[in-house]
């Protein structure tokens, strides 16, 4: 994004608040004015007290040169609060704004997209980049506005007490101007495009070093067994120092330029001296030298000011990402699936960063009531055929069907009340064990709550929480393990009580016990039964019989817990390499049968302990 469009762009989030950042620029060029005035309070000082010398005495006007001095300071510190005060106010609104229009465009994304970007990296865009542009139109503009007025009253008051200093003056201002633009031009602006990414990365990495240090723990690993993190550490240490050398001479030159105006002038006085030293020429090398210094701050005010200008263009660049996601299209008419049958025709996907297609061709048809496992190699195409089906994404080719009905043409809230899904990795937030479980159904009684927790084996959780059900997960130092987030994860979709149960890996992180009381809850959850709540409005009836079965798509890689399953489609590359019951597939000999001997296999070891160490018998 250009330079000059950043501006107008921010504006635009501002409303009228706009006006009120244009006054503060008006605010701060007066109070940068204001702020040269004193130092003409000390030329008369310094003339008076030449003038009068031996006899001071006769000075009679430095206390009231003083004090005018002191009342224009002190006008100008009140000018720029009050320039400061109407740059947040319009900074704030435009950071809201910002952020409502993230938060509403990311609530209106598909599942799939969110979790692309990743929670950190997200949060990062709606939090930091927000930030950087308040900080950039509250402090940072109107700084500027003032910066820009200082130099050109400077150079008013410079050229008019001596126009031979003002000049001299101006030539280190002039070097040190060419040496910033130098360190501020494109190439920085890519520079710190580069630094951004570096520090995001490396970011990103100790996210997932930390939540591999259990791992690490287990198995003896040091930090070099985590080789993208130090190869993340690595790469934004060579970039950094790199950088630092880069910009270290043209900063010596900038810093002895804005700081040699001291040279530039003593020699202006030893070579306009040489006829003999007057008053007026000894007041104005004083005045210069006292007054110069401002230069070198005002330019490195300045300097700063373009690299948050540049801050604030990655941060809007990133923001324009996240925005330029297309959201799923929204049908308009109110279409309800006449049952919870599933049916995929002729489906091709492909991710936006994948060259070969994750889906190819994919067919099958799932009845009401029936549960169908998902089984396969990793990277077959499992878990992204369940995407689907929750419209996490949509197929490049071909639709996805919930009782005969496109699930583009299902409205968002009808398609969440349809199906419910229990991941491997199912998180809570920070809330009561209450409201955790209330997510699934909003309206649900507390009554109702303790039920779906009972039905989850969530019972022996709660009874050891020192608030019960109104214990806060995360707080007071209350964690739950993984086997026992599922459980909790698996009583809000109990409650949820919607037709179609898609379950991913959903015993993965449980240890045996967990699995045992996860395994129990996911059955009594596909069972449903007709204690359960209704269904809410705008979403089919369980259409199975009385029984109340559920459509369930089960996702797994221990082979034991999908022997019971209706039918098992096993994946490979993409496509449906075999379907059939356990028996079928066993007896057919292919792919799943190796499958299957293999995880016997794998099943049967035992570790044993005798006199001599380990041993691993079959």
């Amino acid at each position: 994004m250009k330079q000059q469009s950043d501006l107008p762009r921010l504006m635009g989030y501002a409303g009228t608040h706009r006006y009120l950042t244009y006054l503060s620029w008006v605010l701060s060029v007066v109070s940068a004015l204001l702020a040269l005035v004193p130092f003409w309070y000390i030329w008369r000082i310094i003339h008076d007290v030449l003038e009068a010398a031996p006899d001071y005495a006769r000075a009679a006007n430095v206390t009231g040169y003083g004090w005018s001095a002191v009342g224009f300071a002190m006008l100008s510190v009140i000018v720029y609060i009050a320039a400061l005060l109407c740059s947040h106010l319009s900074a704030f609104r435009v950071a809201a704004n910002i952020r409502k229009e993230l938060m509403r465009h990311i609530a209106a994304l598909p599942t799939g997209v969110t979790e692309r970007y990743g929670s950190g990296k997200l949060r990062r865009i709606v939090n930091t980049s927000s930030t950087a542009t308040e900080t950039y139109l509250a402090h940072r503009l109107p700084d500027k506005a003032g910066a820009i007025a200082t130099p050109i009253g400077l150079l008013v008051l410079l050229l008019v007490f001596d126009w031979r200093l003002g000049l001299l003056s101006l030539i280190p201002v002039a070097l040190g101007f060419l040496l910033m633009m130098k360190m501020t031009g494109a190439s920085m602006q890519q520079k710190m495009n580069e630094y951004q990414n570096a520090l995001a990365g490396m970011s990103n990495e100790a996210v997932e070093y930390v939540r591999g240090i259990p791992v690490v723990k287990t198995f003896g690993q040091t930090i070099f067994s985590f080789k993208r993190f130090k190869t993340s550490i690595d790469n934004y240490e060579k970039w950094v120092i790199a950088y630092t050398k880069a910009l270290r001479l043209p900063m010596l030159f900038y810093t002895t330029a804005v700081n040699g105006v001291f040279a530039f002038l003593i020699a202006g006085g030893i070579l306009f001296t040489r006829d003999g030293v007057t008053n007026t020429l000894l007041l104005n090398l004083i005045f210069y030298i006292i007054i110069t210094p401002v230069i070198g701050t005002t330019l490195t005010k300045i300097m700063f000011m373009s690299e948050d200008a540049m801050i604030v263009r990655d941060a809007i660049s990133r923001i324009d990402e996240v925005l330029g996601e297309k959201p799923l299209s929204e049908s308009r008419a109110a279409h309800v699936p006449k049952d919870n049958s599933i049916t995929l025709e002729h489906v091709t996907f492909r991710y936006e960063t994948g060259k070969e297609a994750a889906l190819r061709d994919v067919s099958l048809k799932i009845e009401p009531g029936q549960t169908i496992a998902l089984v396969g190699p990793s990277g077959s195409g499992k878990t992204t055929l369940a995407n689907l089906v929750t419209r996490f994404f949509d197929p490049q080719e071909g639709r996805v069907c919930i009782g005969d009905t496109d699930i583009r043409e299902i409205p968002k809230e009808t398609l969440m009340n349809t199906v419910s899904f229990v991941f491997q990795n199912s998180r809570l937030i920070k809330a009561s064990i209450r409201d955790n479980v209330r997510m699934g159904r909003p309206s649900a009684s507390d009554e109702e709550i303790r039920k779906a927790l009972k039905d989850a084996q969530c019972m022996d959780i709660i009874e050891k929480l020192p608030r019960g059900i109104d214990t806060v997960v995360g707080a007071d130092g209350v964690y739950l393990s993984g086997g026992e987030q599922q459980r909790i994860a698996i009583a809000r979709a109990v409650l949820k009580n919607a037709p179609i149960l898609i379950l991913d890996e959903a015993t993965a992180f449980a240890d045996p016990d967990n699995e045992v009381r996860v395994g129990q809850a996911l059955s009594a959850l596909a069972r449903g039964t007709s204690e359960t709540p209704a269904a809410p409005a705008g979403r089919p009836a369980d259409s199975a019989g009385s029984s109340g079965r559920k459509t369930v798509i089960m996702i797994a890689h221990r082979l034991s817990s999908i022997t019971d399953a209706d039918c098992i489609y096993v994946m490979r590359d993409g496509e449906i390499a075999e379907s059939g019951t356990h028996r079928q597939l066993i007896e057919k000999g292919g792919l799943f049968s190796r499958m299957w001997n293999n995880y016997s296999q794998a099943a049967e070891w035992k570790i044993l302990s005798d006199t001599t160490g380990l041993e691993g018998n079959v």
